[in-house]
């Protein structure tokens, strides 16, 4: 077996033990399973082998880190996390998806389906984030707009400005000061469940919140936006504050606000399923993960949930727990359990309109 062997043609039972294949190193003299955390060898010091015991009798020994010897039920994980580590280790690069695939002996439709099924991105996708996030954290850091973007991998500065509004929210300047310059516009007001708490951007609203008092609410604003220009109220602000509050008291069955949020590709497909859920009627996480592709993806799903910044409008308080209870929720789960009430009352809409 060489680094070319198409893997996915072996013969595996669906019980075997242990990974697919074995990366062994000559360099080190250890073999690994795919993915393993240890550093990546030079391609030249990489032989593979179909079992550990190969590798063993070729005179290699197991990881200490990786286990290769502990049984592990899924390959495809395995197949997964080496991918997307060769993809985080060299954001310099815009490898093919041939290329990637090649490097694990697998075929290019073979990775693309995995990506998509486990992650419900694909690995252009997955790429784009993960220079997303390197962008952000060097911006965070302190580093120049020019140092942080090559160090992020973009091969230019035109490349990332054309696509900053998708990537950031605004532009690098600007999220590197923390969202200095940018306005947002805010009323904390009373409504059905407590204290309601809505912001928006000129283009759209940008966070909604409930709570128990006005100062618990302006804290969750300013961590959301620690350096923007914080306004109380504001002439448009105030119909779509109010179209809020008459849904909460259950005057009107839909919401269509303007948004303005950004999310990775993952949790756009999320916020979208989120937003066919029919009122009154309540999803699980698993339920979602298979509606999204993604169907070992319950737990990114909750993760996708709580991180939603604008409750309500996208309804994340319609997924609950696969035995139907409720889970929790950033308003409380008494709110949550009110609001699925409210709904359930009121009857179905047929679902929200998805966001474009």
């Amino acid at each position: 077996m060489n680094s070319t062997t198409d893997v996915t043609t072996r013969p595996r039972s669906a019980d075997a033990a242990g990974p697919a294949f074995i990366i062994a190193v000559r360099s080190t003299g250890i073999f690994c399973r795919p993915g393993c955390p240890a550093r990546a060898p030079k391609p030249e010091n990489i032989v593979l082998y179909w079992t550990t015991e190969e590798a063993q009798t070729a005179g290699f020994r197991a990881c200490k880190r990786c286990r290769p010897l502990d049984p592990s039920p899924d390959p495809r994980a395995a197949y997964l996390a080496a991918a997307c580590a060769f993809l985080d280790d060299d954001p310099d690069a815009e490898p093919s998806l041939a290329a990637v695939a090649g490097r694990l002996g697998l075929r290019s439709e073979y990775l693309r389906r995995l990506f998509r099924r486990e992650l419900g991105v694909s690995p252009r996708q997955y790429l784009a984030s993960t220079r997303s996030n390197r962008l952000k954290d060097g911006l965070r850091e302190g580093a120049s707009v020019t140092r942080a973007l090559y160090d992020a991998g973009y091969p230019s500065g035109s490349r990332l400005y054309e696509k900053s509004d998708d990537v950031l929210g605004m532009t690098p300047a600007t999220y590197g000061r923390g969202g200095a310059g940018m306005t947002v516009h805010y009323e904390i007001t009373d409504c059905a469940l407590g204290k309601l708490l809505v912001g928006a951007t000129e283009r759209g609203v940008c966070i909604v919140k409930l709570g128990d008092d006005r100062a618990q609410l302006e804290s969750k604003l300013d961590r959301e936006f620690p350096r923007a220009k914080l306004e109380r109220q504001s002439e448009g602000l105030r119909a779509w504050v109010s179209e809020i509050v008459r849904y909460l008291a259950g005057e009107t069955t839909r919401l269509d606000l303007p948004l303005d949020i950004q999310a990775t590709a993952f949790q756009m497909r999320v916020w979208r399923a989120l937003r066919g859920i029919a009122r009154g009627d309540t999803k699980s996480y698993s339920q979602v993960a298979r509606e999204i592709g993604s169907p070992r993806a319950a737990r990114a799903v909750a993760r996708a949930c709580a991180t939603n910044p604008v409750g309500i409008v996208i309804p994340c308080h319609r997924v609950v727990r696969h035995d139907g209870s409720l889970g929790g929720y950033g308003g409380g789960v008494k709110r949550k359990e009110a609001l699925l009430a409210m709904e359930s009352r009121a009857g179905p809409d047929g679902g929200e309109r998805p966001p474009s």
